[in-house]
């Protein structure tokens, strides 16, 4: 018994345990309150779709052109290059020649990148 308590992974249960109550515990506690106290009026006005205050008209999925995606694709591959080259930039002077080697891979993949989608034709809106 006394061994149990001072194992290490003793912590690790408490830390699972308390997680795990407090993403769970409330949401047991807002299920009972649905049940016991929220009133049911089921009915084709409740469950009507309602939207900005106006009723739907006609089909809502609408299908979107490929070039969007991939407008989007390259937008965020694009995007996230900035917030690995602002570290790069800051700490410029300071870099060893293997953090630089390193940063000019990076930018050589991503040009690559950029020269690979030209030359398909991605960047070309048709």
């Amino acid at each position: 018994m006394v061994e149990a308590l001072n194992s290490p992974y003793l912590v690790l249960v408490f830390l699972i345990a308390g997680a795990l109550g407090f993403a769970l515990i409330p949401l047991g506690l807002a299920a009972l309150w649905a049940r016991y106290f929220s009133p049911a009026k089921p009915g084709p006005i409740k469950n009507a779709t309602y939207e900005c205050g106006l009723e739907s008209k006609g089909d809502a999925w609408v299908q979107f052109h490929v070039q969007y995606y991939l407008y989007a694709i390259i937008f965020l591959i694009f995007d996230v290059e900035t917030v690995f080259l602002l570290p790069f930039a800051v700490s410029f002077t300071s870099l060893s020649v293997g953090a630089f080697l390193a940063m000019m891979l990076f930018l050589l993949l991503l040009v690559e990148g950029l020269v690979w989608a030209w030359q398909k034709g991605v960047l070309r809106w048709r």
